[in-house]
């Protein structure tokens, strides 16, 4: 007896759900994501081979560019510092800020690269304005005019009671005399221990700053 043959039928498979939760997670991780912002302040660093990873916490950066210039700037979480450093600075210089003017203090990735007497004009600038501005740099070579030991003391005050960590952002090309003036600046105020932002090379494999590596590529991490 001849065996009877189930007639074959083409598979369909309907792919709506599927489509549905491919967007969903596309949707989710546009809205979840954090792209890093972009530096105020274009610096080469040097590179190094270091084991130990930053805190990003009570981040204080001083920053040296190849053209000699100085700047400081504050973690953009630490507004209260931030408040703290610009009304001391008003108070000792007596600058007369506005309230306007020290509020453009507080704004994400903001940083002080002038002299005092320039202070108070450079918070009057729009963010966009302070793109194209030229700064002339915190004055630092100069032994009777420190500027930075200035700042310096009040960033400490600002900070008094919290772990303070200090971190030194130097270009490759950066000049010695301006890390002098600021060494002399953090000795004044008996500040003897700070980390140095260095671009990783040759991590060993293991560590916790190759770890971070990993989930970071390319991000650049300290060395003392």
């Amino acid at each position: 007896m001849p065996r009877v043959k189930v007639p074959r039928k083409s598979t369909s498979v309907d792919m709506t759900a599927m489509c549905d939760v491919a967007f969903l997670l596309l949707s989710f991780f546009i809205l979840t994501t954090k792209f890093k912002a972009s530096d105020a302040l274009a610096v080469t660093t040097p590179k190094s081979v270091s084991t130990k990873v930053v805190d990003n916490k009570n981040v204080v950066l001083i920053t040296m560019d190849k053209e000699g210039k100085a700047y400081i700037s504050l973690g953009d979480e630490d507004k209260d510092e931030k408040e703290a450093v610009i009304d001391l600075i008003d108070q000792w210089k007596g600058l007369s800020l506005t309230a306007a003017e020290k509020k453009s203090w507080l704004a994400p990735s903001s940083y002080i690269g002038v002299p005092f007497s320039q202070l108070k004009s450079f918070l009057q600038l729009t963010p966009d304005q302070v793109k194209n501005f030229k700064s002339p740099g915190i004055p630092v070579t100069d032994t009777a005019n420190n500027e930075m030991e200035m700042w310096v003391r009040a960033v400490q005050s600002a900070y008094q009671g919290k772990k303070m960590n200090l971190l030194l952002k130097g270009d490759n090309d950066a000049k010695y005399p301006v890390f002098k003036g600021i060494m002399t600046a953090l000795k004044k105020n008996e500040i003897f221990k700070f980390s140095m932002v260095t671009d990783p090379q040759g991590v060993p494999e293991g560590t916790d700053l190759w770890k971070t590596n990993q989930r970071n590529p390319g991000k650049a991490t300290d060395a003392e």
